[in-house]
């Protein structure tokens, strides 16, 4: 039966809306009020929830494990320095516009699983991710010695982005007679990213992909009986991952403004293993969440180092910021796998909507 206008619901829905609009408005006047670190750490976690969305596609609604996101990262930041570069660094450089540059590095992360897929197609579970832990080594090795590519072990610069006219670079903007930098004027461009991101992924998880996705997920052999194409979803799936990782790499790379190999290894692609658990499997706003909390957390504790005990600044001894970090989001998966195994997005879920005694659902 329909819900009757007024009903406890349909208020419920009003004010989730309400809340979202406020949440909007708070975000996008974020750059007026706040100092520039706060900025770059909403923008890491910013890239790192696009990241995670796209594993959350792979792994959450497909039930593909995969350990090498952290390499699709690096095919987006690197493609992005190699078709965005002049060559006058001594580093390869195609010189292409920076939008394009962007674009097509990408799609050069979605060609990279693309030739991956027919692995991704045909393993599952386990294997596909010991299968995608190659990906890792095998990238460390090229971004550590491809030096006229990659730089070396000292990385190499990123050429700042230019669209329509406005470059993402330190040079002041007044808006408001407030000077936008980067950072500001990266911090819409990560907005308008994150929000297609999300946009088009719930798209693919409400439609026909996202229930072939999940009967794969459930039961991959009862999807093959009731004639849907395993492997060829699959693959999909993991070329569809590739591209949010590429996207991701291309916005961290502008963030940075350097990209370091160190950076992409191991280390980054168990981090992206955290946030969807964290956030929950399988859900899109649960790997926003889980991305931002995964994000933000090192550079809270490093900001606010000297005033935590134990923790110390990087290089004086004791627990540096990013060694706690991990310890604390270690002991959130834990917590989230023992008491609550819908992550964040499931506290959501479970907010509960009275009905008026007698009233039929």
């Amino acid at each position: 039966m329909s819900e009757r206008p007024g009903t406890p619901a349909k208020a419920y829905r009003r004010a989730a809306a309400g809340l979202g609009g406020a949440g909007v408005v708070v975000l996008l006047a974020l750059p007026f009020y706040l100092e520039r670190f706060w900025l770059q750490a909403g923008l890491f976690a910013i890239a790192a929830a696009i990241g995670a969305i796209g594993i959350n596609l792979l792994t959450g609604a497909t039930g593909q494990l995969s350990m090498g996101h952290a390499f699709f990262l690096a095919v987006g930041a690197y493609g992005y320095c190699a078709l965005a570069g002049d060559g006058t660094d001594g580093l390869a450089g195609l010189g292409l516009p920076g939008w394009l540059a962007a674009v097509l590095a990408v799609g050069l992360a979605g060609l990279a699983g693309g030739l991956f897929s027919p692995i991704a197609g045909r393993l599952h579970g386990a294997y596909l991710g010991i299968a995608t832990l190659a990906l890792i080594f095998i990238g460390q090795h090229v971004l550590f010695n491809a030096h006229g590519l990659t730089g070396g072990y000292n990385g190499r610069a990123v050429p700042p982005l230019n669209l329509f006219g406005l470059t993402f670079d330190d040079t002041e903007l007044l808006v408001a007679q407030v000077p936008f930098g980067a950072v500001e004027k990266l911090w819409y461009l990560g907005l308008a990213l994150l929000a297609g991101g999300v946009l088009f992924a719930r798209g693919v998880l409400r439609g026909r992909p996202g229930r072939a996705m999940n009967a794969i997920r459930d039961h991959r052999i009862a999807a093959g009986v009731l004639g849907i194409p395993v492997a060829r979803h699959r693959a999909a799936v993991f070329v569809l991952s590739s591209m949010y990782a590429g996207l991701a790499g291309v916005l961290l790379a502008l963030v940075f403004q350097r990209t370091v190999p160190e950076y992409f290894g191991m280390a980054l692609s168990l981090e992206y293993l955290a946030m969807i658990v964290i956030g929950g499997l399988g859900s899109v706003a649960g790997a926003v969440a889980g991305g931002v909390f995964v994000a933000l957390l090192p550079q809270v504790l490093n900001r606010y180092a000297e005033g935590l005990p134990l923790v110390s600044a990087p290089g004086t001894g004791g627990i540096a910021p990013g060694e706690a970090a991990r310890y604390l989001y270690g002991a959130a998966v834990v917590g989230v796998v023992l008491f609550l195994p819908g992550g964040l997005a499931r506290l959501v879920a479970r907010t509960p909507i009275h009905r008026p005694s007698g009233e039929t659902r």
